[in-house]
């Protein structure tokens, strides 16, 4: 089935950024902290770092890598970027340095933005490297006025890395006009204007970080930067977006189902929570004072492709992904390549004005993914998502899954594939497969399954440290599951169905296993077996570890749990400071102590009272 919407082309996103300057040139632009940029500070520092990336032989088509921090500096940068007419390639500095030297020498960058604290961690290369601190006084010598670079509407914009099933991340190249469209559509589908405030949470190495950018920006909205422990804590969140006045933010579906879980003030100047990038399973409450939206769009079609309002729930219907974005076609197609009937499942392929160029430096992969568009004028392309979709009565469309191995874990994007060649690539591993399992609450796990090799000693913690070097914390698996062989079908593809479930017996041992022994431990140990559907938790594993990049969302949970069975509130922090389940348990019984002993002056006093009154009525 074909479903499109249409909308005129797109002005340019540099046009639209810069009729804010020269409307509104002292409103703000940019707030982190005590660190303000106006609209006209953004547009000074931008156009000085365009003068001085262009200096250094910066270009049309060229890539400059960012490899900063959330913040100010970052935005600062990647305006700058394209105003040189080169395109950003952002870099998560979380990232691990294997992997960013990987796509700094794929991507063929010509230079690295970085700053005096991360410039360390940037690998060497024959690229530039352009320290913010130690050049920033070559670069505010640059003149303020814009570098009136000739940008053309098929040019490079962006690059952004996606998990690769080849074993290697692979770079998204988006243009001008694709992120034009994107920008147009989410300023006229939201009415944004300068009257807003918007949140910039986003981790800056995926693409909702462009969702958050540059329709912003292009409409006049004050940006709002949240510190790293607000943006991961719903509660903390919640009152921050109120107190920072924010009215339009995007959060990952997990952090947004938190929040809808959470109470809110009847009036609040929070509009529109959007939401994507993974299976959305709630519906907000008639009396939620804002309007949920849910989104839909893979890397390769410029961040969105697909919204919709999500309705209060009247029935036991999930939230569909909604309609087509302004410029935009979906088909639902079968094997053949065939428009299906309405209401019958199919293979989702995007075709229209976000539609990327393609793979960077990877042509057959890109002719694979990016392919002629049957139904369209000739030269058209179509991009075939390996999702399957089928449109509902109402028109909306309906998320049901992956057509191939790709899945989607906590909102990101994930190839087993490539943990698959990182784990063969580790010493004591002969070979290996990595699947998502759903737990007992429905939440997704990257489970491991190893060959050893033939005497290896090989344990969960030096698989972990292993990957830690090479991959992101979001795709280390949460469990490694030792088996004698990969069990595969008729025609040799692994045969997911023959793979155990995780238990304690078939788990890669816990290097230095320690049961628990206190009270406090053995409770602590059930608790977390239990949230994170593992097996034995011993005192020195780390609950960093365990949770497999979740650790974020669920240390609220963990905190929460403690509370309820033990009766004392542990600080947030504690959990990252100290993750074992031992030095857990610990703080836990200081706190116990500490509350036992402030409530003892009070028992005290009401046994002397007691004990007083029943003197005076023997009297």
């Amino acid at each position: 089935m074909k479903y499109e919407t249409l909308l005129d082309p797109a002005v340019s996103l540099l046009e639209l950024v810069n009729r804010q300057v020269f409307s509104a040139a002292q409103a703000v632009a940019v707030s982190a902290d005590s660190e303000v940029l106006t609209y006209a500070e953004l547009d000074r520092q931008s156009n000085q770092l365009a003068h001085y990336l262009i200096s250094a032989g910066v270009g049309r088509e060229h890539v400059v890598a960012l490899h900063l921090k959330r913040s100010p500096a970052f935005i600062v940068a990647a305006l700058a970027t394209l105003k040189s007419g080169a395109a950003y390639l952002p870099l998560d500095p979380d990232t691990p340095t294997a992997r960013v030297a990987f796509m700094l020498q794929d991507s063929g960058i010509s230079a690295v933005v970085t700053s005096e604290e991360l410039r360390g961690r940037v690998p060497s290369g024959v690229w530039r490297v352009v320290d913010l601190a130690r050049d920033g006084a070559q670069i505010r010598r640059q003149v303020a006025h814009a570098p009136g670079t000739e940008i053309h509407s098929e040019d490079l914009a962006y690059v952004i890395y996606t998990s690769g099933s080849t074993g290697q991340p692979k770079g998204v190249e988006v243009t001008h006009s694709s992120l034009s469209n994107m920008v147009t559509w989410q300023t006229r589908a939201f009415e944004l204007t300068p009257a807003d405030r918007a949140s910039f949470m986003a981790s800056v190495g995926f693409d909702p970080a462009v969702w958050e950018l540059w329709p912003y920006l292009a409409a006049g909205v004050g940006l709002h930067v949240p510190k790293d422990v607000v943006r991961k804590d719903a509660k903390a969140l919640r009152k921050w977006l109120l107190e920072q006045n924010i009215t339009v933010c995007l959060a990952p579906t997990a952090m947004a189902e938190s929040l809808l879980k959470l109470e809110w003030p009847t009036i609040t100047p929070l509009r529109i929570l959007s939401t994507g990038g993974d299976y959305l399973r709630l519906r907000p409450s008639p009396t939620l004072p804002f309007t949920l939206v849910n989104n839909y769009g893979p890397t390769e079609y410029t961040v969105v492709a697909t919204s919709g309002v999500v309705e209060p729930a009247r029935n036991n219907s999930l939230p569909s992904i909604g309609r087509p974005i302004d410029n935009t076609t979906v088909y639902i197609l079968d094997e053949a390549m065939r428009e299906v009937l309405q209401g019958e499942a199919g293979e989702l392929y995007l075709a229209g004005a976000g539609l990327a160029r393609g793979y960077r430096n990877r042509p057959q992969l890109t002719t694979q993914h990016f392919v002629a568009n049957p139904f369209g004028q000739e030269g058209s392309r179509l991009y075939r998502t390996g999702d399957l979709a089928r449109v509902l009565p109402n028109g909306e469309i309906e998320f049901l899954g992956r057509v191939d191995e790709q899945v989607k874990v906590r909102g990101f994007r994930i190839e087993p594939n490539e943990i698959t060649a990182a784990l063969n690539s580790c010493e004591g591993v002969q070979t290996s497969t990595v699947v998502a399992r759903q737990d007992h609450r429905g939440e997704k796990r990257l489970i491991a399954y190893i060959v050893k090799t033939a005497g290896s000693s090989l344990t969960a913690p030096e698989l972990r440290d292993q990957l830690s070097k090479v991959l992101p914390d979001y795709m280390i698996p949460t469990a490694f599951v030792q088996v004698d062989e990969i069990p595969t079908t008729m025609n040799d593809k692994v045969d997911r169905q023959a793979l155990p479930e995780p238990n304690t017996e078939n788990m890669l041992s816990e290097k230095s296993y320690v049961a628990p022994q206190s009270m406090v431990e053995v409770r602590l140990a059930a608790i977390i077996s239990l949230l994170l559907d593992v097996g034995r938790v011993g005192v020195n594993d780390s609950l960093f570890l365990l949770c497999g990049g979740h650790y974020s969302l669920l240390a609220t949970q963990i905190v929460t749990l403690i509370s309820d069975s033990f009766g004392v509130r542990l600080a947030l922090r504690s959990l990252f400071d100290h993750p074992t389940l031992g030095e857990i348990s610990a703080e836990i019984e200081r706190l116990i102590v500490e509350k036992i002993e402030a409530n003892a002056p009070k028992k005290d006093r009401e046994r002397r009272l007691v004990a007083e009154h029943k003197a005076s009525e023997k009297s």
